[in-house]
C-alpha cells in the first residue's frame, strides 16, 4: 500500500523518468515503481534532475493483478508507462480498478485505446474514475490542434498529421511494430471504423514548415479516430504520422512486411517474442536526452464543414518531454479536483484542451498554435 498519492509504474524507462522529473517541479509526491529495484534506483539518481529534493520511494513490484492492487491502494493516480500496453496494460488498469485509482498511460495503440473504451470504461465511470490512455505528445497534442480547430462550430472533418524528429525509444520501437502486425489501422467515416488499406504504402504530404513532400503512414490509425467516435460535432476522423527522417520512413514499411512474414503462423506470445527481438534490432539503447534542435513535433489540423474551413499548426520540441509533462499535470490536476469527464476519456476530455495548452506553452515545449480561417 502507497502513502504516496501518485504512482509512476515502469518509472525507470526513458519516458517515466520525464514524467518524474515533471513530478517533482509540480511538487507532486510519487512512487516509482517497476520491476527491479536496482534499475529503478539508478535510474533515478543518473536521469531525473534534482531527484533529491523530490518528495519520492522506489517500489519494486511484480507485474500481476494481485501485487499491483495491494501497490495501487492508497493513491490517487498511476501514470503507467509499461507498454506494449495491449499486452501488459489489462493488469494495470484491473489493479487501478480494484484499488480505486485513476488511470492514464502513454499508448500509441490504436487496439489498446479502443479495448479501453469498450471493456473498461463504464466500469471506470461507475466508480468515479478516470481512464485515459494516451495522453502524449504523439496524439495529445494533435488532439489539442483539433479542439482548437473545433472552436468554429459546424466543422464535422478532421484531416490530422503528426510528424516528429529525432530516434524513437525502444518501447516506441516495439509499438511500431506490434502495432503493424497484430492489429488493423483505422480511421473514422460518418462515425464508423474504417480500415486502412495494408497494401496503400505510403502517403504523401504536404506539411506546414517544408518544402519537401513529407512521408506518412497510418501509424497504427492514432488514437484521434477512438475518443472521437461519440462526439457529435465530429463524423470523419483520418490522421497520418511520421518522422522527419525521410530514410527512416522509407524503411518502416519493409521492417514491419518482415515482421509481419517472420510471424506468420505463431501463437500470439511468439509473435510477441519475435517482434521485441527485431524491435531490439532497430532500436536497442535507450536514447540521449532530447535536444531540441532535432526532438522537434509537428502537428496540423485540417477541420472542415459544408461551408466552413480551419487550420491549426501546432509545431514544438522534445516529444518525450512533452508527454512528461502532460502526465506530470493529469496527476497534478486530478489530485485537487475531479476530471471534466470520468470513465474513458481523452486527456482533452478530461483536463480541457485549452488547460494543457497553458501547460506546453508555460513550459516552452509548443509555440502558440498557427491559425487560419477559410
Amino acid at each position: 500500500m502507497s502513502d504516496k498519492p501518485v504512482i509512476v509504474y515502469g518509472a525507470s524507462g526513458y519516458t517515466g523518468r520525464l514524467i518524474c522529473e515533471y513530478l517533482r517541479e509540480y511538487h507532486v509526491p510519487f512512487v516509482a515503481a517497476g520491476r527491479d529495484e536496482d534499475k529503478l534506483t539508478s535510474s533515478m539518481a543518473a536521469n531525473v534532475p534534482g531527484i533529491e529534493t523530490a518528495d519520492h520511494e522506489v517500489v519494486q513490484v511484480e507485474h500481476t493483478t494481485a501485487a499491483l492492487t495491494e501497490l495501487f491502494a492508497g493513491a490517487s493516480v498511476v501514470l503507467n508507462t509499461v507498454g506494449p500496453f495491449s499486452r501488459f496494460g489489462p493488469e494495470v488498469v484491473e489493479a487501478c480498478l480494484a484499488a480505486g485509482a485513476h488511470y492514464t498511460d502513454t499508448t500509441g495503440e490504436q487496439d489498446w485505446v479502443m479495448a479501453c473504451d469498450k471493456k473498461y470504461g463504464a466500469d471506470f465511470a461507475a466508480a468515479g474514475l478516470l481512464l485515459s490512455p494516451g495522453l502524449a505528445q504523439m496524439y495529445t497534442t494533435g488532439e489539442i490542434a483539433a479542439e482548437v480547430a473545433l472552436e468554429t462550430p459546424g466543422l464535422d472533418t478532421l484531416d490530422i498529421a503528426v510528424f516528429w524528429g529525432g530516434s524513437p525509444t525502444v518501447a516506441s520501437t516495439q509499438t511500431i511494430l506490434f502495432n503493424a502486425a497484430l492489429s488493423d489501422a483505422h480511421y473514422l467515416e460518418q462515425n464508423a471504423y474504417v480500415p486502412f488499406d495494408p497494401e496503400a504504402g505510403h502517403y504523401h504530404l504536404n506539411i506546414p514548415g517544408q518544402h519537401e513532400v513529407a512521408l506518412a503512414l497510418p501509424w497504427g490509425g492514432t488514437s484521434h479516430p477512438v475518443w472521437y467516435r461519440r462526439d457529435p460535432r465530429v463524423a470523419n476522423v483520418k490522421a497520418l504520422g511520421g518522422v522527419f527522417n525521410r530514410g527512416l520512413m522509407l524503411a518502416v514499411p519493409q521492417i514491419v512486411a518482415g515482421a509481419i512474414q517472420a510471424t506468420e503462423g505463431m501463437a500470439v506470445e511468439e509473435k510477441y517474442a519475435a517482434l521485441a527481438a527485431t524491435a531490439s534490432q532497430v532500436m536497442s539503447e535507450m536514447p540521449p536526452r532530447e535536444n531540441p534542435r532535432v526532438n522537434k513535433s509537428m502537428d496540423s489540423v485540417h477541420a472542415s464543414g459544408p461551408l466552413g474551413r480551419k487550420h491549426v499548426v501546432i509545431h514544438g520540441k522534445e516529444n518525450y518531454k512533452q508527454t512528461g509533462l502532460l502526465q506530470a499535470y493529469a496527476a497534478y490536476s486530478l489530485l485537487q479536483q475531479a476530471p471534466k469527464r470520468v470513465g474513458f476519456a481523452s486527456g482533452c476530455q478530461a483536463f480541457g484542451h485549452r488547460e494543457l495548452l497553458g501547460q506546453l506553452l508555460a513550459f516552452g515545449l509548443v509555440q502558440t498554435p498557427v491559425i487560419t480561417t477559410a
